[in-house]
């Protein structure tokens, strides 16, 4: 018998209450494993974090350089007009574009889940096909066509003999929500219809043999699949309306006067604050306070989803 058959045998004939189990150890092998990734985050995500905290903490001066002005910057900021204007210029933005998107995306999953639509690859890849687009490209060729002189637009008033201008201050905003809408529908669309595609076919038979048409299926069947895609989603787009940046930043030379502010949204706020204006420690501090409200927003409409499922 091997030195391994024979321990192995003592094993079994050996009590339970002899047995010794350390407990206490520590296994430390997965971490050669995580290390390379765990390394990368600490550099890149969490050590910016905690030096932007720092630096809004101070100020710099012309006389003096940077000084310590505590919690200063906060409340300089809570008392900023522009700051709340961009926010609550996003703010509208998200509760406009976000229910419009994903009930674009909902209905395109739906319709592909249906089997019944002509194409549904190309379908499926066409409407994937903005988001692979840099968003930098989508809102230059939307531009494009917005132009009320020399673009689409601008043709359509000409054949029509009409005076739209989708590049005004009081529908601007929709516009960039439609070319945000462009890029992203696709990409959700695929979440939900990855969501569907885990529902059992025999779940359809059953409700068809019990005499279900097809909206009794999507009502009782697809629709509470979703739920928890749909919490994905949401927070997916809340946090990415909150970041709205690319689009009126390109946009903003190819409107008209000063529509596009340099406060047009928080996140442009912060960058020509930082970049523009030098004041890189109230822009740390402006971030900061963004990540706090998109983060509590989130974490609201998680526990309102983790909520909704446990019903």
């Amino acid at each position: 018998m091997s030195q391994q058959a024979a321990v192995a045998a003592d094993a079994l004939h050996t009590p339970a209450d002899q047995i010794r189990v350390n407990r206490h150890r520590a296994d430390w092998r997965g971490w050669k494993f995580m290390w390379p990734f765990a390394l990368v985050f600490v550099f890149v995500f969490v050590i910016p974090i905690l030096y932007a905290i720092y630096i809004s903490f101070f100020q710099k001066q012309m006389i003096g350089g940077t000084k310590f002005v505590g919690i200063s910057n906060y409340i300089r900021l809570f008392r900023d007009q522009q700051f709340w204007s961009s926010v609550g210029r996003v703010a509208l933005f998200t509760c406009v574009q976000v229910p419009v998107m994903l009930f674009l995306s909902a209905a395109m999953a739906l319709a592909l889940d249906s089997m019944k639509l002509h194409g549904a690859k190309f379908f499926r890849i066409s409407t994937f096909l903005p988001y692979a687009v840099p968003a930098v490209v989508s809102t230059l060729v939307w531009g494009f066509m917005y132009g009320a002189k020399y673009g689409l637009v601008g043709s359509l008033n000409d054949w029509l003999g009409t005076n739209l201008d989708v590049l005004s201050p009081n529908v601007l905003l929709a516009a960039i929500g439609n070319i945000v809408t462009w890029e992203f529908t696709g990409y959700n669309m695929l979440i939900f219809y990855s969501s569907l595609s885990t529902i059992p076919h025999s779940l359809y038979e059953a409700a068809s043999i019990d005499g279900a048409g097809e909206w009794q299926i999507v009502k009782s069947i697809k629709l509470p699949e979703l739920k928890g895609s749909l919490a994905i989603t949401v927070i997916f787009s809340i946090i990415g309306s909150f970041q709205l940046f690319n689009e009126p930043s390109i946009m903003q030379n190819m409107v008209p006067g000063n529509s596009i502010t340099t406060y047009y949204t928080p996140n442009m706020y912060a960058y020509n604050l930082s970049f523009a204006g030098n004041q890189s420690n109230y822009a740390a501090a402006l971030a900061i306070t963004m990540a706090v409200i998109t983060m509590a927003i989130a974490y609201a409409v998680q526990l309102n989803s983790m909520k909704e499922q446990m019903k």
